[in-house]
């Protein structure tokens, strides 16, 4: 009665720690993609959304059952973000409680420390309160699902393999059910999002883990994950070349480059992890083209790390380093993924890799309160009340747009799209001089900005600084020439000018390019 009464008020602290987090960012504004994805995205409205979400995709990447969930909440909230931001809030919480399952399977006594430890931490924030990572949650969710079930099928399975070693011992029959449950838990999994695309490998160091190597039977049980990894990642890395990337060139460089920002990037999220202060959306961007020698120092730490934990015969916390930095690796810089013409690292990111570093402080904290039981309770309940806290502040920077993009600016001046996004909100409300400054400042930082530099060019005509408007519409033009908006815009700012002539050619063209059937009020 005693042990059900403790997981019950344990249960309870995961539940009313996270609404307490995210009770700032339940009424929290559109932001970023979350227009694309949901309330500019003519899916939510086309009656035949379901058919073409999973077989005609249409969009950046290909994720279907995250735009399922996404269609099902439009039809429940519209534009209501309560709905939105509570599923994803229930979502996490759900992934706590599964992460405590998985830990708990995996023999840690302080189990439930480890999904509240996902709940608390202030890096996990921007998956939960960010209304268009709901891909995140349901993927961590799935996941965990899957390598729960793949627990159970273990447990079976050696379960029946030392009784084929004992004949005193009814043999008893072999259920592949919790088999085929994770290979179905892992396909929804990578249906909701491809970060989880590193299960199989996880799968194998798990094997090796327990036993000391990998065995033929352990790769061929690892292989039809695999299949189902390389199949829909390699969807997942077409959309992006050539979809969400397209012809944007990213700053990348070679293989050397790719390598430091991969080794960078680990150790940035590490550290993250254990003093997560300096939160914010878009980090600076490191400059890796030509990468520095010091800058592949963070590889000879892990490597000695790693070495030190292989030595000394930790394979349990060498297993949970290898399941961070294995998780991590689709989102390194190996591959070219969109986000990366802005910055190389962003907190969502590391919601699936965090995982193993949550498993290695639960079994950090199995061993403390062996040792010093009262000094370790107090000291693992101030660390969470600290977390919590820190989590709640950053689930304010997204209860409204402006807050979340002057934050942003607070932390990296140098984010164009933070300039860009905040001077639309400016523009909306009017405030056109600030709006101007900060068009004028990303269009700086970012010369290929056609957005930006066509917005900038509609501030200023609208305040009536005509002449200053020109070049940023001929730049908007030399960028994206069948702008036909563009072209129209153009042709006003002239006309106010008196270059008829000029004027007439811009809405000439704006119109052969289709400008008046899309805007047949104009």
């Amino acid at each position: 009665m005693k042990a059900r009464l403790l997981i019950v008020l344990q249960a309870a602290v995961i539940v009313a720690a996270a609404w307490w987090i995210y009770a700032p960012a339940l009424h929290g504004e559109w932001l970023w993609d979350d227009n694309t994805n949901i309330t500019e995205n003519p899916l939510m409205r086309d009656p035949a959304a379901l058919w073409k979400i999973w077989f005609a995709p249409t969009s950046l990447d290909y994720y279907p059952l995250q735009m399922t969930v996404e269609w099902a909440q439009w039809r429940l909230w519209g534009m209501d973000t309560l709905g939105y931001h509570a599923t994803n809030v229930i979502l996490d919480i759900a992934c706590a409680f599964l992460l405590w399952r998985v830990l708990r399977k995996l023999g840690l006594r302080l189990a439930w420390l480890g999904g509240l430890l996902l709940v608390v931490h202030p890096v996990t924030v921007e998956s939960v309160a960010w209304i268009v990572e709901v891909k995140n949650t349901m993927s961590l969710a799935f996941l965990l699902l899957a390598y729960a079930s793949w627990l159970d099928y273990r447990g079976r399975r050696d379960g029946v393999m030392s009784q084929l070693l004992d004949s005193r011992s009814e043999l008893k029959s072999w259920d592949m059910t919790p088999y085929l449950l994770a290979l179905g838990f892992f396909v929804a999994a990578m249906l909701s999002k491809a970060s989880v695309v590193m299960f199989p490998f996880v799968l194998l160091l798990h094997a090796w883990w327990k036993t000391g190597r990998v065995s033929r039977r352990d790769a061929v049980e690892a292989a039809p994950f695999l299949v189902v990894s390389l199949a829909l990642g390699l969807v997942a890395v077409l959309l992006q070349q050539h979809r969400a990337i397209g012809a944007v060139a990213l700053p990348l460089g070679g293989p050397l480059s790719r390598a430091a920002v991969a080794g960078l990037g680990a150790a940035f999220y590490l550290w993250k992890f254990l003093v997560p202060a300096g939160l914010m959306p878009i980090y600076p961007r490191w400059d890796v083209d030509p990468p520095s020698a010091l800058q592949f120092l963070p590889w000879l730490a892990i490597g000695g790390l790693a070495w030190f934990l292989w030595r000394t015969r930790r394979r349990g916390a060498l297993f949970c380093l290898a399941v961070f930095l294995v998780n991590l690796a689709p989102v390194s810089g190996i591959i070219s993924v969109s986000y990366m013409r802005l910055t190389w690292v962003m907190d969502h990111l590391a919601y699936v890799s965090f995982v193993g570093l949550i498993g290695l402080a639960v079994a950090a904290a199995d061993r403390a309160q062996a040792r010093f039981r009262v000094a370790s309770i107090v000291l693992f309940a101030a660390l969470a009340a600290v977390l919590a806290a820190q989590s709640r502040a950053c689930a304010g920077a997204f209860a409204t747009a402006r807050v979340y993009w002057t934050r942003a600016l607070a932390g990296n001046p140098g984010a164009w799209a933070a300039h860009y996004n905040l001077a639309l909100i400016l523009v909306q409300s009017g405030e056109f001089p600030e709006a101007i400054a900060h068009l004028e400042r990303a269009v700086a930082l970012n010369t290929a900005y056609e957005a930006a530099e066509n917005n900038l060019a509609n501030a200023l005509s609208q305040t009536g600084r005509y002449d200053e408007a020109v070049p940023h519409y001929e730049s908007a033009l030399r960028l994206n020439p069948g702008n036909a908006v563009t072209h129209y815009d153009y042709g006003l700012t002239l006309r106010s000018l008196g270059r008829s002539d000029e004027a007439r050619d811009q809405v000439t063209e704006a119109a052969r390019l289709g400008f008046f059937d899309r805007q047949p009020g104009k």
